[in-house]
């Protein structure tokens, strides 16, 4: 059976969850490095992978301080007595967000809803979504975004809204295709650039106003493994 908390992964939640405490706010990859004296900010990128893999934390696309510990994370501090039950637990402190259906990292093709009948909600942490409106998930198909940590079958949480910043991640409507698809955002003059984070993808470029964003991608939330 895998082991999925190691000492070294224990050390990251303890420093993670001391850190927010004291300074209201996530450490970087780079303070977790030198707190805790690891050889290099790569191995600490390992741990985080596998902490995310199984379920300890979220971490926000391309946001420095965008790590999160989980309900998971915070029962397991609990247990170790290093938090009270209350401080991980109870509806304040989380929230359900709809899964409104797919959205496609890789050609695009026309959106369709969700078939899940079971999984038809999720539920995140506060901590994760201190703003909850107008925010939802997509089920994500497709390969297109893989070097932005996006894979198929994951689902990305999404803030609703109709503008965007070069390089946000979108949701974006392509209305002469009347396809959907999820792509980096780059406005260029009269055009917009949609690219992908996968080299064996070319980007789409469209005019502007052919180009309708639904929402950025505030949290990506992986599938775990079988």
């Amino acid at each position: 059976m895998r082991r999925e908390l190691t000492e070294q992964r224990e050390r990251i939640l303890r420093f993670m969850y001391a850190y927010q405490r004291t300074n209201d706010r996530p450490p970087t990859v780079r303070e977790i490095q030198r707190a805790l004296d690891i050889s290099s900010t790569a191995v600490v990128k390992h741990h985080l992978d596998r902490l995310e893999r199984f379920g300890y934390i979220y971490r926000e696309p391309r946001a420095s301080r965008g790590l999160r510990l989980t309900d998971k994370a915070r029962r397991w501090l609990a247990e170790q007595g290093l938090l009270a039950e209350s401080e991980w637990t109870g509806p304040e402190r989380t929230v359900r967000v709809p899964i409104a259906g797919y959205i496609v990292a890789g050609a695009p093709v026309a959106s369709y809803p969700t078939t899940d009948e079971d999984i038809d909600t999720i539920e995140l942490t506060r901590d994760l979504l201190p703003q909850t409106e107008n925010v939802y998930a997509l089920r994500v198909r497709g390969d297109s975004m893989v070097d932005a940590s996006v894979h198929d079958g994951d689902l990305v949480i999404l803030r609703q809204q109709e503008d965007a910043n070069n390089g946000d991640m979108v949701a974006v409507w392509l209305e002469d295709d009347q396809e959907t698809t999820l792509k980096y955002f780059y406005r260029e003059g009269g055009k917009v650039r949609l690219q992908p984070a996968n080299p064996a993808y070319e980007p789409i470029i469209k005019p502007a106003d052919v180009v309708r964003v639904q929402g950025k991608v505030i949290a990506i939330i992986r599938r775990l493994a079988a």
